[in-house]
């Protein structure tokens, strides 16, 4: 059975949460704990997630963010009491997750198709449930956004009741044009901001040739994770390690207080070089290089 948090222990998280605001959530510390969306490395965690989350720990990572749950398999053969053990035992922790919502966003979805997250996220101590992604069919005019949005409120506000928050995440679909309209411009305008937030994925935006700082002054406050994701210089089909691609992430972090950014997650989805060496670059020039001490 779902449980809510208790008043007592919201009043103290939201006591830490202030007092750690002003020198670690919105100055980019240089010892912030930077994610890793574990989809990064799907080619080789079902067959050893033991390994898998051992040497994501060894990079330096201290979240990750997952992905892939289900009933029938639980994460990759672990249930989410052992996952969560596992990632204890390496020093990690998971500040979201992402979740298949397909069901629930149809037409004919209903609120059973989606409170299965809320046990599986409060079973991990995760802050947020993340939409990934909505496939073809659910998408084929501006109305099937118009409808999502109110589908995304409702399912805030069960992750509002379940102590928990809903995000968002893009990709460049949510930008197509309708008549002067996009979905992601739908999802932003009509959504509560204290119920659904964003995970924006910045490549995803720099490849639909839209600009994420200016997302950022448009909306303030509502992206608190980001999807840091390099564009490769000769594909833009491509990721590659961040700082070696096209995508001005200086400029972009500059912008993390304005954008409400408290979670920085590193997601690569193919790589040019052994998986681990690239996410360890992409690890290093972020706190050299984007985290300010």
């Amino acid at each position: 059975m779902i449980k809510r948090r208790t008043f007592i222990k919201q009043s103290g998280l939201a006591f830490a949460a202030a007092a750690v605001l002003p020198s670690v959530l919105y100055s980019c510390d240089r010892d912030y704990p930077l994610g890793l969306q574990l989809y990064s490395l799907r080619e080789t965690i079902g067959d050893d997630v033991n390994g898998t989350v051992e040497k994501v720990a060894g990079v330096g990572f201290k979240e990750v963010e997952t992905y892939g749950y289900s009933s029938e398999n639980g994460f990759w053969g672990l249930s989410v009491s052992e996952f969560k053990k596992l990632l204890t035992d390496n020093g990690l922790n998971s500040p979201s997750g992402h979740y298949g919502l397909d069901k629930y966003l149809s037409k004919e979805g209903s609120k059973s198709d989606f409170a299965y997250t809320l046990d599986v996220a409060n079973g991990l101590d995760q802050q947020y449930v993340i939409i990934p992604h909505i496939s073809d069919k659910l998408r084929t005019s501006i109305d099937d956004y118009k409808r999502m949005a109110e589908k995304l409120n409702e399912a805030g506000e069960m992750c509002k009741d379940a102590g928990l928050k809903l995000a968002y995440h893009n990709h460049a679909f949510e930008f197509d044009n309708y008549n002067g309209e996009n979905g992601y411009d739908v999802f932003l305008n009509n959504t509560e901001k204290d119920l659904v937030a964003f995970e924006m994925d910045i490549y995803w935006v720099v490849r639909a040739e839209k600009d994420p700082v200016q997302l950022f002054r448009d909306h303030p406050g509502r992206f608190q994770l980001w999807h840091v994701k390099d564009m490769s210089k000769t594909n833009n089909e491509l990721n590659t390690e961040i700082g070696s691609g096209t995508i001005d992430f200086k400029k972009i972090f500059d912008m993390a207080k304005e954008a409400g950014g408290k979670h920085f997650i590193i997601e690569q989805e193919n790589f040019e070089m052994d998986p681990y060496k690239s996410l360890s670059q992409s690890y290093r020039y972020i706190k050299s290089d984007l985290l300010n001490s």
